[in-house]
């Protein structure tokens, strides 16, 4: 959902696009004058909660169908570039905040805040702040669908064999001096192959059998899963203003604090070193039992408390740092093909996605958090059919100036990169943390004048 990636060349996606559903054209509509819009999305979990929102809007609006075609991440982005550039796009497609710059940026969303003026359109019904992220002087480029915030997730098991008990994960403290008791519990819950735990004088740390804590280092220039939220409790600010600020601060020293108690959790055993990281996912290891705690978004609730997983997680507040608990919220939106032959009919959509009927659909299959506020309560009480208990992200949404926003700016592909590559130099111990992030915040500042 809010995970980082490169958009890969356009050439390398010419013949997987091929293989997706027509986009955009005159040849979608009927002989009897209705409508067929093409609506893209990446993810397979809520495909079927969008199509019972197609169902519901065509049977409100029966000239108008909506035809979805899902595709992988990595392959969602390389796909809509392509077709973007060839002039025959999905009439509407869902958007994120990293990407949806560069198509601002080229001519490629249309601007609906005349629509949402005309319909007279209840922007405070959303979490708040979600609907100023798609607006750019004076243009609206798309409206809340969702809502995401992070949290710890742990293998419950691991962590009741070494006496952690979920009361002991409620009210962590952090600080990047001495890890606070976040790092007591990471060392605790870290295992090596005699059995000896973290706390133990008797661990060894070149043999480590289950790592106490799974560290996030693709994670672009927004460390969402994992740094960038420790590093807003410990004081630090991505730029000067958001969205669309245009001088980063990743020269901070928070910053590189931060950075480098990660590191310091791979020199004492607790987290692995990343040269020698697994090629697999976090939530894989997680599943796999290497690794005892991590971060997540909600987006993941299913993964770690579905059918499917492998072991019994539970989820707990991010822990409480110098600058209090702060986790990255996030939210996409629906945004329209400024070429699209069928622009009202695509509104009409992108509206009924933005309501409380589509977005109670959604809530109530227990998959994602609507942006409308109204709407969460929905989701919470899908998941507690499930007997799951996600109340960790919810709370955290509505704590007063505990979320903030990861950036939106122009340039989002280049900041990615070159910060992801500082971090992952410091973190390989080719330079230090501070050079290296000072070096990379010049890059990036200098792709703005």
């Amino acid at each position: 959902m809010t995970r980082t990636t490169r958009i890969g060349a356009a050439l390398l996606s010419l013949a997987i696009a091929g293989g997706l559903a027509g986009c955009s054209g005159g040849d979608d509509s009927d002989a009897g004058g209705a409508v067929t819009l093409d609506y893209w999305l990446w993810d397979d979990n809520q495909q079927a909660s969008y199509q019972a929102c197609a169902d519901a809007f065509t049977a409100a609006n029966p000239d108008i169908k909506v035809r979805i075609t899902q595709a992988a991440w990595t392959q969602y982005w390389q796909n809509l570039t392509t077709q973007l550039a060839s002039g025959d796009a999905p009439d509407v497609w869902t958007d994120q905040g990293s990407y949806y710059p560069q198509f601002v940026g080229s001519g490629q969303i249309l601007d609906i805040q005349p629509y949402v003026t005309a319909d007279k359109i209840d922007l405070n019904q959303y979490q708040a702040g979600l609907a100023d992220l798609f607006t750019k002087d004076g243009k609206r480029y798309g409206l809340p669908k969702d809502w995401d915030t992070m949290a710890l997730v742990y293998n419950t098991t691991q962590l009741a064999a070494q006496g952690i008990k979920p009361a002991d994960l409620t009210d962590l403290t952090w600080n990047p001096t001495d890890g606070g008791t976040f790092e007591k519990v990471i060392a605790r819950a870290t295992v090596d192959t005699n059995g000896h735990n973290g706390l133990d004088p008797a661990f060894d740390k070149t043999k480590v059998k289950v790592y106490g804590y799974l560290p996030e280092w693709g994670d672009g220039s927004q460390g969402q899963n994992g740094w960038g939220n420790l590093a807003a409790a410990n004081g630090f600010t991505y730029l000067d203003k958001n969205p669309w600020g245009t001088r980063f601060k990743y020269d901070d020293p928070a910053l590189a604090q931060t950075i480098d108690w990660f590191k310091s959790l791979i020199a004492k055993g607790y987290s692995p070193a990343l040269d020698k990281s697994s090629t697999l996912s976090r939530d894989a290891l997680m599943n796999a039992g290497k690794g005892a705690i991590t971060m997540s978004g909600s987006w993941m609730i299913n993964t770690y408390l579905g059918e499917s997983a492998k072991a019994t997680f539970a989820f707990a507040p991010l822990p409480a740092g110098p600058h209090g608990r702060k986790t990255a919220i996030n939210g996409l939106s629906d945004a329209i093909w400024a070429g699209t032959e069928h622009k009202d009919e695509a509104w009409k959509w992108v509206k009924f996605l933005a309501s409380a009927e589509c977005q109670n659909i959604v809530g109530g299959n227990g998959v994602v958090f609507p942006a409308i506020q109204a709407s969460t309560a929905e989701a919470l009480a899908a998941h507690q059919a499930k007997k799951h208990d996600v109340q960790v992200f919810v709370d955290e949404a509505r704590a007063p100036g505990g979320t903030f926003f990861v950036p939106i700016t122009e340039h989002g592909n280049e900041v990615s990169q070159l910060v992801q590559d500082a971090i992952q130099s410091s973190v390989l111990g080719q330079t230090d943390s501070a050079t290296a992030l000072k070096k990379a915040n010049d890059q990036v500042n200098t792709l703005f004048k």
